[in-house]
C-alpha cells in the first residue's frame, strides 16, 4: 500500500511532508505534490505534518478524491523529486480550507 496526496494540497503545496519522508518519494508539480506509489514505503510519517490535511492511505482516501490516487502515479513518472521542505505557495493559506479546487490542479511539473 501507498500514500496519496488528495485535493486538499492544491493551490497550497505545503512541504511539511517532504521534510520527514525517509525516502524521498515526494514529487513537485507547479502547484501540487504527489507521491511516488514505487517510492512510498508505508511509513505515514508524512500524514500528521500536513496542514492542509491532504495525505490519505490509499485505501483510505475518500471517495470524492479517488482519481487522486491515479494522479499522484501518473504526476510521479513525470514530475521531478522534491527532498527537502520549503514555503508554501505564497496564498497557500487562502486555499488550505477550500473545498473542490481540482479545477485549479495543474499538470505542469514544477520548473522552479
Amino acid at each position: 500500500m501507498t500514500y496519496v496526496v488528495a485535493e486538499p494540497c492544491v493551490k497550497c503545496k505545503f512541504t511539511d511532508c517532504v521534510d520527514v519522508c525517509p525516502v524521498d518519494c515526494f514529487v513537485e508539480g507547479e502547484n501540487f505534490l504527489a507521491i511516488n506509489p514505487d517510492e512510498c514505503i508505508d511509513c505515514g510519517a508524512c500524514v500528521p505534518e500536513c496542514p492542509a490535511e491532504a495525505i490519505f492511505e490509499e485505501t483510505e482516501v475518500p471517495e470524492k478524491w479517488e482519481e487522486y490516487v491515479e494522479l499522484n502515479a501518473k504526476f510521479s513518472a513525470v514530475w521531478p523529486e522534491i527532498s527537502e521542505q520549503k514555503d508554501p505557495l505564497d496564498d497557500a493559506d487562502d486555499w488550505k480550507d477550500v473545498e473542490e479546487k481540482r479545477e485549479h490542479l495543474s499538470d505542469a511539473a514544477f520548473t522552479g
